[in-house]
């Protein structure tokens, strides 16, 4: 299994999102949940405009989706826990997803913006025991290492 690959959680990302909807008072529309679909189809790093482009596309079974409730319905998956800004690429605000994949860092090639994702449990033992030291209990992180990328490396 990649390290990567979604892991294992009690309720899909549209049912969580809706759960933090009610919550709010809100309900989860047709055009938030093709929105949360669209960017949980693959784990990939995306932009609003990203989103905005695939869900131009004409698709069978789906309505129009403005670019305003998309900007929307990223804040609030943001609020919700299940997609998080993790870089600035182009001037644009990178996420990934947040909810059902596991802990990891990035690397960002400051030339070309690629991102390159890892994990080290070393660097999570130096945290958690960094945390315990200062007398907090961490509930996450968010670790992003600046560099060029090395082109003799794949």
């Amino acid at each position: 299994m990649d390290e990567f690959s979604p892991q294992d959680v009690a309720v899909s990302p549209v049912e969580k999102f809706r759960e933090f909807l009610g919550t709010r008072g809100k309900r989860l529309t047709q055009e938030r949940e093709t929105i949360v679909r669209e960017i949980f189809a693959e784990h990939d790093h995306f932009d609003s405009d990203q989103i905005v482009a695939r869900l131009s596309k004409p698709r069978v079974n789906a309505g129009r989706v403005s670019r305003a409730t998309i900007y929307r319905t990223l804040n609030s998956l943001e609020e919700a826990g299940l997609i998080r800004k993790v870089a600035r690429a182009n001037d644009r605000e990178v996420y990934e997803h947040d909810y059902g994949y596991p802990q990891h860092d990035h690397f960002i090639c400051n030339k070309c913006n690629k991102l390159v994702e890892f994990r080290n449990e070393e660097i999570e033992k130096i945290q958690e025991r960094i945390a315990a030291e200062l007398g907090f209990e961490l509930v996450g992180h968010r670790l992003e290492l600046y560099g060029r990328r090395n082109r003799s490396k794949t």
